[in-house]
Order: C-alpha cells, then structure tokens, then sequence
C-alpha cells in the first residue's frame, strides 16, 4: 500500500506526470488533469530529483483559479511498484533521458516536453510570463489529449 495517501486502488485509470525536480511541470499536468478530468482519472506527478515546487509555479496557477495548496515535490519511488499506472506522461527532457525505458507496472508511456521556465533569464514580469506560457501550453495538451482518448474509445 502506497505510505502517501495514494487511492489508485479504484477503477479508474491511473496517471502519473514525471519530471526531473516535479517542480513546476508536472504539478501543473496534475493540476490541469485533476480540473478537467479528475473524475476519470488518479492522477499525480512526481520527479526524479524532488525540489520545492517554485514560487511562480503556484502564482500563475492561482491566476486560473488552481490553488496548488497541499501539493508538494515527491520522488517517483513513492508511486512506481505501488499501484498500475496506465500513462507515465514525462514533461521534461532530461527525466525521458534519465529514467528507464521499460519499468514494471507501466501501461502507456508518453512523452511530452516542455521547457523549464525556471531557467529563463530576465526580469520577474519576463519570468512569470515564461511560467504563464508554459501553464497555458500544458492545458492546452491535456485538453487534447483527452480529446484524443475521448475519439479513440468511439
């Protein structure tokens, strides 16, 4: 049984985000997913390297009204193994590069990169316009994903 609060134990299908600090990216995937389709899915993000999810992060998502409140950085350890994940969606490069491309308990792996705006370069206004085009970009691609599904079940 997963130790942090983890309730893929329904008939949902399961969802993991994967980035390399699970910062920034992958807990607006989670985010984004939980809104738009939270009733289909268990849904959760995680990295390889955990940090503190970053400042602006929290900041352009309470901009659409997604309080990030609660979540917190995790380590893929504390999902893979527990529970079947059915998409393993990597948002980064470097965790595509760095993680395995086989792992047991894995369905469908999907990649899906995007920058790190946490190293654009500039004033605060120009970062956290870095950080809204990257939150607008991921909505953007969830809603097609789940488009996408939507027509493959028909």
């Amino acid at each position: 049984m997963c130790q942090y609060g983890c309730t893929a134990m329904t008939d949902k299908k399961t969802v993991l985000f994967l980035c390399t600090t699970n910062s920034c990216r992958s807990q607006m995937a989670e985010a984004f997913l939980k809104k738009h389709a939270g009733d289909r899915f268990d849904i959760y993000s995680a990295g390889l390297d955990p940090a503190e999810i970053h400042p602006m992060t929290r900041q352009v998502m309470a901009e659409v009204a997604l309080d990030l409140h609660g979540q917190y950085a995790k380590g893929v350890r504390v999902y893979l193994g527990q529970f079947f994940v059915h998409y393993l969606i990597i948002v980064c490069a470097g965790a595509n590069e760095s993680c395995p491309k086989l792992w047991p308990s894995v369905g469908k792996r999907l990649f899906w990169p995007f920058d790190d705006p946490a190293y654009f370069q500039g004033t605060d206004d120009e970062r956290r316009q870095q950080f809204r085009r990257l939150r607008d970009r991921i909505e953007e691609r969830i809603l097609g994903w789940l488009k996408d599904l939507e027509n493959e079940e028909k």
